[in-house]
């Protein structure tokens, strides 16, 4: 953009400046909005002639109106915590076990804090009420091209479905969502 006025600045230097009073008259109007301007009626050509030359030169009118909403939603990779905090969760992690439990197959999407890649083609989705869910994408889909995240289109429910939306990673990698499972800590 900075280039265009660039190479327009020297140009507009150039051009002779008019006082506003003869600015009307050197700027010519297009031929339609000009009352003297009727060369059709000096031709002689009869009314006929003329409604045919009009419809020639109509300005088509346009009805209909058409208004498009996109939203893409982006969820980043988990935050990383301080060091302190990782040894004393490390510490929590090891000794918990985790096993998948039935959910229902859509989740908000504005409950969605971060993603983690998983192993295979498992994504870990870290929720805001501290819920973990495993997402198990299609299997032409590796969780590890979701490294960086994942865009996601909002639908009008607001949700995150399994058999029906995709996720999109950053490099390009668009994969289904195949099945929701919620991680639930297991007590030895």
């Amino acid at each position: 953009m900075m280039n265009v006025f660039a190479l327009l600045a020297p140009l507009a230097l150039m051009l002779p400046l008019s006082s506003p009073s003869d600015a009307h008259e050197a700027t010519p109007q297009p031929a339609h909005l000009d009352p003297k301007f009727a060369p059709i009626l000096e031709a002689g050509l009869g009314l006929q002639d003329r409604t045919a030359m009009d419809a020639i030169h109509e300005i088509p009118v346009q009805n209909q109106v058409r208004i498009e909403q996109r939203v893409i939603v982006r969820i980043s990779p988990r935050r990383n915590v301080s060091r302190q905090s990782l040894a004393a969760d490390a510490s929590q992690v090891r000794s918990q076990r985790y096993e998948e439990r039935k959910m229902d197959k859509c989740i908000p999407v504005e409950r969605i804090a971060g993603v983690q890649t998983g192993s295979g083609n498992r994504l870990l989705l870290f929720l805001r009420d501290r819920r973990i869910v495993t997402a198990s994408l299609e299997k032409s889909c590796r969780a590890r091209d979701f490294y960086s995240g994942f865009y996601l289109e909002r639908n009008e429910d607001g949700k995150l479905c399994a058999d029906r939306d995709k996720l999109q990673s950053r490099s390009g990698a668009n994969c289904e969502i195949d099945r929701l499972r919620q991680l639930v800590a297991v007590a030895d």
